[in-house]
């Protein structure tokens, strides 16, 4: 097998999901050139030399429908000879295309692939494509199709994590975020110029300053849909529950964004066609699916599932970006995989920094990398959740 390297990995910033979004008027076709673009002049990559472009996305309708890893590169101007492949595994997609381009390159099968993953969620938002499995409820139940937020709020019952421990989470992940952006740390972010707002978008703009206080007056968003009739399945699956606790918020769950992100990826020998030097190589990956009712555990047991193939414990790792799908999954991450600290997101997570489903497995990464690189440390792991238990994990070392 041969070895796959990671020769560059950049990203945009993350824009609210809003019409006032810094990336709301740009296309996603207009975000991913611009990428694409950099890519090039910061590599001396050659579209020729391409063999494949992969891409994730959670929401494949409209602009996002048609392919979007192939009908991008078109719209980008690249030669006819490059496909493109889009990927979903719900929000560990951008993981995935990871996977998959390092796969093709320790096979043989291509030399060079760009993969990555593009989510706009201001344009397309999350359900836009009216997914049956989520939307019609007695499919959802004949499946066990359980929404995100209540699979969060199951794991606060059985973790014993309180309003307040919620509300910690997210106090720390928007300070951590605040002190990296304000500290220059994300070298990975391209800026991106909206031409309807005549501005250049430099920064992730979710990142709020926050107090304890503050926090606590948030309303839960998923006891409704517990009343509704999740909160009684729920404890009949789990009768040593007494009650589900519903502590989270819109302010302690990742935050809806917009974003894109990129990663070059080839074969030792691919270093000959272009002008750098690979930054890091792709140890380890897997994928695996947790339990259906908790939803939003994947990353956590990806991550675990990882460390085991390779005998290694959380003390071996350097760094961890693990999935900040909602506050409660973050404590469960460290009991689970006694993860230290200043170990664990250590530039903030989606809470603060926001979540472009596709495109955030990717984003995570490139923090990882730029954060590895920062502190000369070695090895870290990435690992993001989706819907349904799913989870994806990829392990790298710096080259």
């Amino acid at each position: 097998m041969n070895q796959a390297y990671i020769y560059d990995l950049i990203r945009s910033p993350r824009g609210k999901a809003k019409p006032e979004g810094g990336l709301h008027d740009v296309s996603p076709f207009e975000l991913l050139s611009s990428l694409y673009s950099s890519l090039e002049d910061r590599t001396g990559l050659k579209p020729e030399h391409i063999g494949d472009v992969i891409l994730g996305c959670a929401t494949q309708v409209g602009e996002q429908a048609g392919n979007i890893a192939k009908s991008s590169i078109m719209y980008h101007g690249w030669p006819s000879s490059v496909s493109g492949l889009t990927v979903n595994r719900y929000c560990s997609s951008g993981i995935d295309a990871v996977n998959f381009a390092a796969m093709k390159v320790m096979t043989g099968i291509d030399q060079l692939v760009v993969a990555g993953g593009i989510e706009m969620l201001s344009r397309t938002p999350m359900f836009a494509d009216k997914p049956s499995p989520f939307m019609d409820i007695k499919l959802a139940s004949k499946m066990g199709m359980f929404m995100m937020g209540s699979g969060a709020d199951l794991v606060a019952s059985q973790y014993n994590v309180s309003r307040e421990d919620a509300d910690k989470v997210a106090l720390l992940s928007h300070q951590r975020a605040a002190h990296a952006r304000d500290n220059d740390y994300f070298k990975s972010i391209v800026p991106i110029y909206n031409s309807v707002k005549d501005i250049t978008f430099k920064d992730d703009e979710l990142i709020r300053q926050s107090t304890l206080e503050g926090l606590a007056q948030m309303k839960p968003s998923f006891a409704k849909i517990g009343e509704q009739g999740v909160d009684a399945l729920y404890l009949q699956k789990f009768p040593e529950l007494e009650h589900i606790e519903h502590v989270h918020t819109p302010a302690n769950s990742p935050s809806m964004a917009d974003g894109a992100a990129l990663c070059l990826i080839g074969s030792l020998e691919a270093q000959n066609q272009l002008g750098v030097a690979p930054r890091a190589k792709i140890t380890a990956m897997c994928n695996t699916n947790a339990d259906l009712y908790t939803v939003i555990t994947g990353a956590v047991a990806a991550a675990k599932e990882l460390l085991r193939r390779n005998n290694m414990t959380s003390k071996d790792v350097d760094l961890f970006e693990i999935h900040e799908a909602f506050a409660a999954t973050m404590v469960m991450c460290k009991q689970e995989l006694e993860i230290d600290d200043d170990k664990l997101n250590v530039n903030g997570g989606c809470i603060a920094l926001g979540h472009p489903l596709g495109a955030t497995g990717t984003i995570m990464l490139s923090t990882l990398l730029d954060e590895l690189e920062r502190r000369n440390l070695s090895t870290g792991i990435v690992a993001a959740s989706g819907a349904a238990g799913t989870g994806t994990a990829l392990m790298i070392e710096l080259v």
